[in-house]
């Protein structure tokens, strides 16, 4: 569901921006209000994991289409809504700069729609009310599917508004809802049930990780509720190579629904790149930081994930020294 330039026009860019950067700086108070020193190294893993994970598209048989995890939800289930929205947006923030996925105009726009609407709005309104302590397996699987389906739905919406209210494409919103809604559900889907086999994993075990929770980081005694953090990170380090590495090579090579919607609409025509000053100085932003343009290594995975837990390991040093 990355947005390239092409799709939004500067001030949509300007708007989702402003309002994305206004979320991120809310969520780094959070996060520092915490003050736990052990939120910032399981915010590494989980982004690594996250990051690698997001490699591995999925075909969805039939359509000719693939799709691949956002992890939204995952993440704030694991880490609770604020420190999920920051993990996430660091994602999409390195995809953008040195991966060249996702346009580095339409960035605010994609941290609206994959960011906010999975970890800030779905999670809190279906899942966090709807589990409860003791939660069977079943209602497990069945709330990371309803609220996966959920945000990946007001995320598919959003880009199609966005799309339309840009108005520089020849896409017509109703033809282009058309296939994004549909093809983002099943995707939603899928992730529902991915996200279901990784937390009754973690639940069964590292029990104590899993009874965390957003309310408990932020109101328990923050000695209450330890676990092991070398298991924890241990326990996603393995899943994190193995999918930026060796799983890699099995990725559909398909496009994404929301690449598929487009051309479901243009009938394949290309979009065309806008010559609007903006646009241009995004590209060649873009074009300089880009290190690993659409992953064009094998090892991309495996990099993107070691750069979010050296970062995560520096960061969390100085986060230790600034409240120890």
């Amino acid at each position: 569901m990355h947005m390239a330039d092409a799709l939004v026009s500067t001030p949509v860019a300007g708007v989702a921006t402003i309002i994305a950067a206004s979320l991120v700086c809310v969520a780094c108070k959070k996060v520092k209000q915490l003050q736990n020193e052990q939120i910032v190294p399981l915010m590494g893993i989980m982004g690594a994991f996250v990051f690698a994970a997001q490699m591995i598209n999925f075909t969805i048989p039939g359509t000719g289409s693939s799709g691949h995890i956002v992890g939204g939800v995952l993440l704030a289930t694991l880490l609770g809504r604020w420190p999920a929205f920051l993990t996430l947006t660091s994602v999409l923030i390195l995809q953008a700069f040195l991966f060249a996925d996702g346009g580095i105009l339409a960035l605010g726009c994609n941290i609206v729609n994959m960011g906010v609407f999975t970890c800030l709005i779905a999670y809190p309104i279906l899942f966090k009310p709807l589990i409860k302590k003791n939660s069977s397996t079943f209602m497990l699987f069945t709330c990371s599917i309803l609220t996966s389906v959920f945000g990946l739905e007001m995320g598919a919406f959003a880009v199609t508004m966005e799309t339309w209210m840009s108005g520089i494409t020849v896409l017509p919103i109703g033809r282009f809802l058309l296939f994004m809604l549909p093809i983002h559900l099943i995707i939603g889907i899928l992730e529902g049930v991915a996200t279901g086999f990784v937390l009754v994993y973690i639940k069964k075990t590292q029990p104590a990780f899993f009874k965390l929770s957003e309310i408990e980081f932020e109101e328990a005694d923050k000695h209450a509720h330890r676990f092991n953090l070398k298991s924890i990170l241990l326990a996603f380090a393995l899943p994190t190579f193995l999918l930026g590495g060796a799983f890699s090579f099995i990725a559909s090579s398909h496009p994404d629904g929301l690449e598929w919607s487009i051309d479901k609409v243009t009938e394949g025509l290309e979009l065309p790149i806008s010559n609007e000053t903006p646009h241009i100085l995004a590209q060649l932003l873009q074009d300089y930081t880009a290190i690993m343009p659409d992953y064009n290594t094998s090892f991309a995975g495996i990099i993107g994930g070691i750069l979010f837990i050296v970062a995560a390991f520096v960061i969390s040093k100085i986060y230790k020294q600034r409240y120890n």
